[in-house]
């Protein structure tokens, strides 16, 4: 008892209402905004919440991460593009309602069926953070070797066809990990004598530089390959009727259920929850023909899905200290700046976060909801503001964000090169994913194996069940999809010869 009032107590601070305001308003624009990124907001924000304190700071970040699933819909179903990743599956319907004049009701609809997600996700963080992480509590080195290694190979694991890719990325991140000072000796390693580098690479220099001024360089090349699309404007009727709203209860279920188990998983985001989420709605309909064709049963599975793994993702982030998705490890990493140390000892150390943090979501979802609600008719103005005007805002913000961090010119320097570099992973194919979690978690991870080798030597993987179980989930993670991908190579060139050997 004394934890809930205690995390529900420190929401009194005034500043945490303001915080929260601004990552609500700061969220639903950013979504809105096709291109911009909740990973990229919330790496970009993470630069000048560090000198808040904690919880202010993690007000401002949820909040951002909260709302942006909001507005992200509002491309989706206007321009059939993707505000963020999380909202690739509402475009299967959301612009063929769009085009049929009901692009009203699919925006408002998406809003409704987006607030029971959240609050679906929001239970799961109260009622499973603690009891994970007091499981986690027996984890000794090996085990978080092993666990680090699992959160690292899930995310290189669900790159889609970009496996050996991502497996490369990961790689990279892990190198860039060992730089500075070594977690046993102390010595200092690959600084090639700069002293900036002595204490690591800098970490918000290098997730803005990887998820802000890449996406920016993106953008202005892509934009001179083709014109912008333009956004419908004739949005038609705004509240659903009765008929409709009854219509949204099942794939609602069927969404919240689906997005509550992956967001628990690592990496699994809401981009595959959504389009998992919307599969099964349409196997489970009665009219599954009119799904992709603008079915408001598949707009509610989707947006309920993705949003439904935030509590998840929050839950895995804070109780294990391996980052749900994107955000979470860009997250994660602010929150080692902050001196709160996410993993099994978190809520042993502060059994009232999990409370203020849930506080915090549940008040940033009612607010992003009302937000979303209002007829922003406005925001197809926004959507149709030609993007180099908010290239220029976006990269200035980049610099200052990464500048007040330690007021480090070299810093400013470096997020330039990692943009540089995230733009080549980009246009290569490499995910930038698998390289921010190795950059992260690699240190978690080299530190406990050195440490588990000096205790238990070289068995000390085979000793531990819960070790060597996760590790073996690991090996499984990065072959299954090249298994079936082969297997999927097979099957299809046995139903092209097969008429031949007929």
């Amino acid at each position: 008892m004394n934890g809930i009032t205690e995390g529900l107590g420190a929401l009194m601070d005034p500043t945490i209402a303001l915080c929260l305001v601004i990552g609500v308003l700061l969220g639903t624009l950013v979504g809105a905004i096709p291109g911009v990124t909740a990973t990229m907001a919330v790496a970009l924000a993470a630069g000048f919440t560090l000198t808040l304190e904690p919880l202010q700071g993690l007000a401002v970040l949820l909040s951002i991460y909260i709302a942006a699933q909001f507005g992200d819909r509002v491309p989706s179903i206007l321009i059939n593009t993707p505000g963020t990743p999380a909202s690739i599956a509402t475009t299967f319907d959301g612009y063929p309602l769009a085009k049929q004049g009901k692009a009203g009701i699919a925006l408002t609809s998406s809003a409704l069926v987006s607030a029971v997600g959240s609050f679906a996700g929001i239970l799961i963080l109260v009622f499973l953070a603690q009891p994970i992480s007091g499981f986690a509590l027996s984890f000794g080195p090996i085990e978080m070797f092993a666990l680090v290694v699992f959160g690292l190979t899930m995310m290189i694991g669900v790159s889609g066809d970009r496996v050996m890719k991502g497996l490369a990325a990961g790689a990279f991140g892990l190198w860039l990990g060992t730089i500075g000072n070594d977690p046993i000796s102390g010595d200092q390693r690959f600084t090639f004598g700069i002293p900036e580098l002595s204490s690591g690479v800098p970490f918000i220099a290098a997730i803005i530089g990887l998820f802000g001024i890449a996406e920016v360089f993106n953008q202005v090349i892509s934009a001179k390959q083709g014109p912008e699309p333009q956004p419908i404007t004739q949005l038609g009727k705004w509240w659903p009727s009765k008929s409709e709203r009854k219509l949204l209860r099942k794939p609602t279920a069927i969404g919240t259920g689906i997005g509550a188990v992956v967001g628990v998983i690592p990496a699994a985001g809401g981009d595959i929850a959504g389009v998992i989420a919307w599969d099964q709605a349409r196997r489970a309909s009665k009219t599954p023909e009119k799904f992709g064709k603008g079915a408001l049963e598949g707009v509610a599975a989707a947006d309920s899905s993705s949003t439904a793994t935030m509590g998840g993702s929050v839950t895995t982030t804070l109780s294990l200290g391996v980052p749900g998705d994107s955000v979470m490890a860009v997250m994660l990493g602010s929150m080692i700046v902050w001196g709160l140390q996410p993993g099994p000892s978190l809520f042993a150390n502060r059994p009232d976060l999990v409370f203020s943090l849930s506080a915090i979501m549940l008040v940033a979802t009612v607010l992003a909801l009302a937000l979303a609600l209002v007829r922003m008719r406005g925001v197809v103005k926004l959507l149709a503001m030609p993007k180099r005007y908010l290239s220029v805002v976006i990269v200035t913000f980049c610099m200052v964000g990464t500048f007040a961090v330690s007021n480090s010119v070299f810093d400013v320097v470096l997020m330039f090169a990692f943009g540089i570099l995230g733009l080549a992973m980009r246009r290569f194919g490499f995910p930038p994913g698998p390289l921010v979690l190795g950059l992260i978690l690699g240190p978690l991870a080299e530190g406990n194996l050195r440490r588990a080798l000096l205790i238990d030597g070289y068995g000390a993987v085979f000793t531990s069940p819960i070790a060597l179980t996760l590790i073996i989930l690991s090996i499984i993670a990065v072959l299954a999809p090249r298994i079936r991908a082969l297997l999927k190579g097979r099957s299809s060139r046995e139903r092209t010869e097969e008429p031949i050997l007929k």
